[in-house]
């Protein structure tokens, strides 16, 4: 009976994962529709800096509790995960000078990403045993920015780092704790 219940709580995990990210890839395919695939000029370090204005807006309005401008917080989390994927794309293709690339092969690279990142899940969550569901929303936003920080660091090193995981990695994490997010302030 146990087993059986525990199927249900990651089962469950999995379908609220997977109704986030048909979420954030049905904006990302209306951007596309609309920008192309501007964001293939985004060096590196620009990349990271959108995350780190989207993780900051985030915990911002966690702090004071008002946005001035009317959006709200999942929005930010949905932004995070597109733009880690979009990060994700970047570090196997690397940057371009001009837009060198299709909506198509665009969203195939998406769905791969995507994919990557709920199967990360799905193994972490195994293991960890869905204790996602009892951290704080603002934990989320602290780890996200620690991750962030810690891509800013690799950059820095060049990516000459000791025993540390690659920024890919760093990426993962980040897509998949704003899924957390996503999912914990749509319950609201």
């Amino acid at each position: 009976m146990t087993a059986n219940i525990d199927n249900n709580k990651y089962n469950a995990t999995e379908e609220q994962f997977r109704a986030v990210m048909g979420e954030c890839r049905s904006l990302f395919e209306r951007k596309l529709h609309d920008y192309g695939a501007s964001w293939r000029i985004l060096r590196p370090t620009s990349l990271t800096d959108q995350l780190f204005i989207k993780a900051k807006r985030i915990r911002s309005l966690e702090t004071k509790g008002v946005s001035m401008v009317g959006e709200g917080i999942r929005p930010e989390f949905v932004a995070l995960i597109n733009y880690g994927i979009v990060g994700l794309i970047q570090l196997a293709r690397h940057y371009a000078d001009t837009v060198d690339m299709d909506n198509e092969e665009a969203l195939r690279l998406y769905d791969a990403h995507a994919d990557e990142a709920l199967q990360l899940m799905l193994r972490k969550n195994h293991d960890y045993d869905e204790a996602w569901r009892d951290m704080r929303v603002s934990s989320y936003t602290d780890f996200i920015l620690t991750k962030i920080q810690r891509v800013k660091e690799i950059e820095n090193l060049c990516g000459n780092t000791l025993v540390s995981e690659g920024i890919d990695a760093n990426y993962m994490d980040i897509i998949n704790y704003a899924c957390f997010g996503a999912i914990k302030t749509g319950e609201d």
